[in-house]
């Protein structure tokens, strides 16, 4: 591409293709993309970009596409790759002039240098550093702004490729500029310092600029090490001077809140290098821990520490407290002298002075609520306890921060300050002056203190007679100003109650609770606890309250509008409804009417829709049979949550297939709705994903819901679907799969095999083949003993299929089958399935076939083993019974702790009453096969074959057949 010609060209289409026109822009496009490849095209976009007269946007488009370029064409193995001539104009021309004006562009053309040099430099660009060195030297503000961000953006490029050559070729590099870049970066803090004392704000606002760029480049993580003696130390001189200067720049300076960042950026560093290099960080900890504490628990932070910086600070010291690193092992001599140094370090400096200080300011300053948020709590009470409990990560916002803080500090040195905290409740413990502001802050303070730390405070405070003797009666306080110690004293019972707090006294808790949930002023109370859901929670004791305290969180539910606070009311309700289970039907017709509203309203908001999820799995398992009422919302809902077709399904699909499987197993018929959604089923087991085994619970529960029907519709799809699985998943998938086929043996013995019959030689072939994963071993002998026991005209069908695929005789195969089955019947641990075992080869006899009768012995093994696993003998008597047998007059047996029986658990009973397991009686099913067998043999022959059983084994049948 000639560039003289060419230039024109290009920036004519490049000018169309920043149209709003379609019938422009379309065709600009695909010519820009025809020419990516041709040579010289990168040159003329570097031409346009750099025309400082040429239109913005077109400029902006040129360099766009010139980055574009470069990862697609600048590799020398890749497709279409630039030359190596054309690639060294084009460095050149890049760092030619840093004089860009427009910040963007200039921003954009320091990324692509920064993409060049990180495949280039140094090797094929070795003039890079040095003439940015040299840039960033010049007076020209401009000239020296862009060369300093270019060096930025290079520096951070270079010191993020991982190979071992490029580590060692940046370290190389960084030991070269790193002084350099400390000396910048001191120059232009130096001249910071100096425009603000003589309050150029203008000019102290560009330096500050440049300070930050130079103090990016100079500590960007893998120059960590280089900077450590030198540039950490001076960081916090640095940080000293740039917090005394905040005195004197007003707030709503541009200025000011550059400032900021820069100090933000200055802790960062240290909290970064701490992070990553923590033993390369101990000579440190001493001054941090002095200059964070200073900071933030004495008066040496007053008038010129922010937010966010003390934020950084407690996280400063929050990383050295909990630090691995720093903490030795139990048994001293295991531990590193590196970790014994830091230890001593830190031991050293928190002493009991300070550690006592440290805590009383956190309880006493930063645990205090503000006049703002009370001014909050007082207009939106629902929006401050979402704003308090939620939103910014703990590292980042204030109050979580302390109490992370607080907890951490508590947990390390407990002995320490466990009676400096219960000094300060047992100064509580007078009644409160209901004028006295700042002692019901400090009191909801103290609690909150006491709450953080219950466990560490389990030994040393007896919380019953506290409950009973004082916090009882605060919570009955009603005084208007006393709503902060209601509602902390309810949040503070809440922390304690699964660490220390008698059973008996819950029904008094229950009463206090619902005078609270009926005060319309504490919604904040009323949202944060009602202890159900914990372990010492007795159904007995609450249900006297459960028709009033279901009615007001109903109310409430209705009541608040934050989506946080909806989301918790529903965890209680559901909690509620688990817990109470069946006892909640005569309450929830309401909630019922509800929940499709509020499901509506929730279309933006996917974790509410989660909770609401979890409340219909609850409400489903709590009405049983009756759930069949939900249908019309809650099939809608199951759709929706498992179409991996819609993008709902990422939030909703764990809880929706939760709920599909919960609504199928106390379902008490199939619909023609339940049936049709299981057409999302194939999609979801081609995702293969964790929700594996719920996807063929579901399966499974289908076949015992209505297998006919079921089967009728999706056998086909099911089997693809099956085949595909087992292709390519794991031996649990496997054993999935396989279950699946022995569940529709059970239910359909008839055409249960039909319908599977591309999955059945595969099993063979295991069988014969000595499938070595025990668990898939025994589930194949399970399959083939449903054939052969309840379906053996098509076992010998499937065998004679088999024969003809090994080119082998039937009886061969049989004998092969017979053989392995006896030989891994070890492998089988499930009682039901070697009494299956037994049936199932006995059921081959009386015969003629001399292979069953080299076998003979082996299946009278077998059914000796299954005499052992099932039959029980009756003292008395002497005489044996088999155990597995069951009747139509035996209930399902629920004790007091077990849930009662779904419907399924019904289904599955009277599948077993049809079970040839639980109906048939082993041991006179073993007397008539072998009464047959001398039938149709005769006395001495039906002798001889009993010879080839060991006599130990034959005085064990004996034994079991006495009576007979």
């Amino acid at each position: 591409m000639d560039l003289n010609s060419a230039s024109s060209i290009v920036l004519q289409v490049l000018t169309q293709a920043t149209s709003q026109d379609t019938t422009v822009l379309k065709p600009a496009e695909e010519q820009l993309k025809q020419w990516e490849t041709q040579p010289g095209f990168y040159s003329v976009l570097l031409n346009i970009f750099t025309n400082h007269t040429l239109d913005v946007n077109v400029r902006w488009l040129a360099v766009l596409y010139f980055k574009n370029g470069i990862d697609r064409y600048w590799r020398r193995v890749a497709p279409h790759a630039l030359s190596e001539e054309e690639k060294a104009t084009l460095r050149a021309g890049l760092i030619a002039n840093f004089n860009e004006p427009v910040n963007q562009i200039a921003t954009q053309i320091s990324v692509l240098i920064a993409k060049v040099a990180r495949v280039d430099c140094p090797r094929q660009w070795p003039e890079l550093i040095p003439t940015l060195v040299e840039s960033v030297k010049v007076q020209d503000d401009l000239r020296q702004h862009r060369a300093l961000l270019t060096f930025y953006h290079v520096t951070k490029t270079l010191a993020s490729k991982r190979l071992a050559a490029d580590r060692k070729l940046f370290y190389d590099l960084a030991s070269g500029i790193y002084s350099f870049a400390c000396s910048l970066w001191n120059h232009h803090t130096d001249t910071f310092l100096q425009q603000v004392c003589t309050g150029d704000e203008a000019a102290a606002t560009n330096a500050l600029e440049r300070t930050l760029l130079s103090l990016k480049a100079s500590s960007l993580e893998d120059t960590y090490l280089y900077i450590f003696q030198g540039f950490l130390h001076a960081v916090f001189e640095r940080l000293k001077q740039f917090l005394e200067c905040s005195r004197s720049i007003r707030a709503e300076n541009v200025c000011r809140d550059r400032l900021e960042k820069t100090i933000i950026l200055f802790t960062k560093v240290l909290l970064d290098f701490l992070d990553q290099h923590p033993f390369s960080f101990t000579p440190l900890i001493q001054r941090s821990l002095e200059f964070a504490v200073s900071y933030v628990f004495t008066e040496a932070g007053e008038g010129i520490v922010f937010e966010r910086f003390i934020v950084q600070c407690m996280n400063l010291i929050k990383m050295i407290v909990k630090n691995y690193a720093y903490k030795p092992s139990k048994n001293i001599e295991d531990s590193s002298p590196e970790t014994l140094e830091a230890h001593k370090i830190k031991t050293e400096f928190f002493t009991y002075p300070t550690l006592m200080e440290i805590c009383r300011r956190l309880v006493t300053h930063y645990f205090l609520l503000t006049k703002e948020e009370l001014a909050m709590w007082e207009e939106d009470p629902e929006g401050f306890t979402v704003e308090e409990t939620g939103g910014d990560s703990w590292k980042y916002s204030l109050r979580p921060c302390t109490e992370v803080l607080f907890i951490d500090i508590f947990h390390e040195y407990n002995q320490t300050l466990t009676p400096v905290l219960l000094e300060m409740v047992h100064s509580l413990q007078a009644s409160t002056n209901m004028e006295d502001t700042s002692a019901i802050l400090i009191k909801d303070a103290v609690y909150n203190a006491v709450g953080l730390a219950a466990y560490e405070l389990f030994d040393s405070v007896d919380f019953d007679q506290w409950f009973k003797n004082q916090l009882l009666a605060e919570l009955q306080v009603s005084h208007n100003r006393y709503k902060p110690i209601r509602r902390r004293v309810i949040w503070l019972i809440g922390q304690w109650i699964s660490v220390k707090f008698k059973s008996d006294l819950r029904p008094v808790l229950y009463e206090a609770i619902r005078n609270l949930l009926q005060d319309q002023d504490l919604v904040v109370s009323k949202n944060n606890f009602l202890p159900v859901d914990d372990f010492e929670f007795r159904t007995d004791q609450f249900l006297p309250y459960l028709e009033s305290m279901f009615t007001l969180l109903f109310q409430l539910l209705q009541e608040v509008t934050q989506c946080d606070t909806k989301m918790h009311v529903l965890h209680v309700l559901s909690c509620v409804i688990e817990r109470v289970s069946m006892q909640v039907r005569p309450y929830v017709g309401c909630l019922v009417q509800y929940l499709p509203l509020l499901w509506k309203q929730s279309e933006e908001h996917n974790m509410l829709r989660c909770a609401i999820l979890t409340t219909l799995i609850h409400l489903v398992q709590g009405l049983g049979a009756d759930s069949r009422s939900l249908y019309p919302f809650l099939l809608p809902v199951i759709q929706l949550s498992t179409d991996v077709s819609q993008p709902p399904h990422v939030y909703l699909l764990e809880d929706g297939l939760e709920l599909w499987l919960v609504t199928l197993e106390n379902s008490p018929c199939l619909t023609p709705e339940l049936l049709s959604i299981f057409q999302n089923m194939s999609a979801l087991l081609e995702l293969s994903s964790e929700n594996f085994t719920n996807c063929f619970k579901i399966i499974n529960a289908y076949i015992f819901l209505s297998s006919s029907e079921f089967l009728q519709m999706y056998a086909a799809d099911l089997c693809q679907s099956f085949c595909e699985v087992l292709k390519d998943t794991t031996t649990d998938g496997q054993v999935q799969v396989l279950k699946v086929v022995e569940n529709v043996l059970k239910v359909n013995p008839v055409l249960g095999p039909q319908m599977f019959q591309p999955l059945l030689p595969s099993i063979v072939r295991g069988i014969i083949d000595g499938e070595r994963y025990p668990v898939v071993m025994s589930t194949y002998l399970g399959i083939m003993g449903r054939i052969l026991l309840q379906n053996a005209k098509f076992f010998s069908l499937l065998l004679n299929q088999m024969a003809c695929e090994f080119g082998q005789e039937l009886d061969q195969i049989l004998g092969n089958v017979i053989e392995m089955w006896v030989d891994r019947m070890d492998n089988i641990t499930q009682p039901e399935r070697r009494k299956l075992s037994a049936l199932a080869l006995l059921s081959l006899l009386p015969s003629l076939n001399s292979v069953i009768h080299d076998k003979f012995c082996g299946i009278i093994n077998i059914s000796v083993e299954g005499l052992h696993d099932v039959m029980s003998e009756d003292p008395e008597t002497e005489t044996y019974k088999d155990c597995m047998l069951m009747s139509h007059f035996e209930e399902l047996k629920v004790t007091e702790d077990e849930e009662p029986p779904t419907e399924q658990d019904k289904r599955k009973k009277m599948l077993a009453l049809k079970d040839p397991v639980h109906t048939v009686s082993l041991q006179q099913f073993v007397y008539e096969k072998l009464k047959a067998q001398q039938e149709l043999l005769g006395e001495q022959g039906f002798q001889a074959l009993m010879e080839t059983v060991d006599t130990e084994i034959v005085a064990q049948l004996q034994k079991f057949l006495q009576g007979f």
